[in-house]
């Protein structure tokens, strides 16, 4: 585990403000930080701050559950999130990264 790494679990679509304040904080202390979304968390992909806080991460620091994407009505082929590439609809797997990888974590 890394203490200078930071995870981001989110499951609730109710905590966009808190997941873009906390990273921001994060990412100015000098974290490195990883965000996955799943559950009904994926609708957070449609919130407007989200390309916001896409940019603010590297590409490999940030996935969405492809499965709870389709779960929730969305295409994950076809509609792929505005910040996002094909390659950050990801699984539970990148969840897993984060646990392993993250010296500080955190469910929201």
């Amino acid at each position: 585990m890394d203490p200078n790494k930071f995870g981001i679990f989110v499951t609730s679509p109710q905590n966009m403000r808190h997941v873009i304040g906390i990273a921001s904080a994060a990412v100015r202390a000098g974290k490195k930080v990883k965000v996955f979304f799943t559950f009904k968390a994926v609708h957070l992909t449609k919130h407007p701050d989200f390309v916001k806080l896409a940019n603010m991460l590297e590409v490999d620091d940030m996935a969405i559950c492809a499965a709870s994407y389709t779960c929730e009505g969305y295409d994950a082929e076809n509609d792929i999130p505005k910040g996002l590439t094909p390659k950050q609809m990801g699984t539970q797997a990148f969840h897993g990264g984060i646990i392993e990888e993250c010296g500080n974590y955190l469910v929201l």
